[in-house]
């Protein structure tokens, strides 16, 4: 029996990856854990577009995930555009030239309510996105129709720790990145994808969830305070997605939220052995994209465990 403590992304596609493997878990999630940040999520499995800023291990592994979500969950496979301002042309070229797997388009080709606001785009057509919280629900009904049980108490096996910033006291490397972002409704833009718009100092991305509504994120605050969105933040946001259509300028903000990622030093998560147990943490702004693959490097582990000593 594992004990995975934790019912995030981390911890959710952890035991996936387990049973899928042929291990018995059950899940601890204490009815006063907080909430995980990863129901606050952009859900873009982007691995190329993360290639612009974090190392080349995110990327090659990265892609692993497209296909794991997709097996289990819906996934929508439209790609990722990337666009900037005329003003900031020099972003688009800066980012073309840190990433790969992508052509140069003409935007409006693509997502026609953008009009011809931007000149040129790039698309990484092999990327994917998800509705966070409609993943996770999925992968949580899925494991109990498996029989795991969800429960408050203590472990009864031999523990994987994926409770993201709560771990905190057992890795002293461990810190919080704030992240805010908003979720808002306007049935004036349509979009089929993600699109990223790139600016000097606050880029974000607006992410479709269907039916008039799109997330709008995230900000990357050194900072480990928590509490609700910022004016600024929200400001810096919603300023971003007007320049992307001004139809957001009427937009009605539906929520906010604001977390802490849990962060390593170099920023990449992490499969750490700890005693007989294990810790899967430090998901950054990396969490749908690597989580399945440390899940699927833990179960190959505990499988050879399981061979060796037989």
């Amino acid at each position: 029996m594992i004990s995975i403590l934790g019912s995030g992304v981390a911890g959710l596609c952890v035991a996936t990856a387990l049973m899928d493997a042929g291990v018995e878990v059950e899940v601890i999630c204490p009815d006063t854990a907080p909430a995980p940040a990863s129901r606050l999520a952009g859900g873009m499995l982007a691995p190329f577009c993360e290639g612009e800023s974090a190392p080349d291990i995110i990327v090659t592994r990265g892609q692993a995930a497209i296909a794991w979500w997709a097996a289990h969950v819906d996934v929508t496979r439209h790609g990722t555009l990337v666009v900037a301002p005329p003003r900031d042309a020099q972003e688009l070229d800066r980012f073309a030239r840190a990433t790969r797997a992508h052509r140069w388009v003409t935007p409006n080709a693509l997502e026609p309510d953008l009009e011809d606001r931007f000149a040129r785009g790039l698309y990484f057509e092999n990327e994917a996105h998800l509705d966070p919280n409609a993943a996770l629900t999925a992968l949580k009904h899925r494991l109990l129709a498996q029989g795991v049980v969800f429960r408050d108490g203590a472990p009864q096996g031999r523990i994987v720790d994926c409770r993201g910033m709560s771990a905190a006291e057992t890795l002293p490397d461990l810190r919080g990145v704030r992240g805010e972002m908003l979720e808002v409704y306007t049935p004036e833009v349509t979009l089929s994808r993600p699109v990223r718009l790139l600016h000097p100092r606050f880029p974000c991305y607006i992410v479709p969830r269907g039916e008039g509504r799109f997330m709008i994120g995230a900000t990357m605050v050194e900072s480990s305070r928590s509490g609700p969105i910022t004016a600024r933040a929200a400001m810096e946001l919603l300023s971003a997605a007007y320049s992307l259509h001004p139809a957001f300028a009427e937009a009605e903000i539906i929520m906010t939220g604001a977390d802490l990622r849990p962060s390593f030093p170099d920023n990449i998560p992490a499969l750490r052995r700890k005693d007989t147990g294990f810790h899967i943490n430090g998901m950054y702004r990396h969490g749908f994209l690597m989580a399945p693959v440390l899940g699927m490097e833990l179960a190959g582990l505990l499988t050879q465990e399981s061979a060796d000593a037989h």
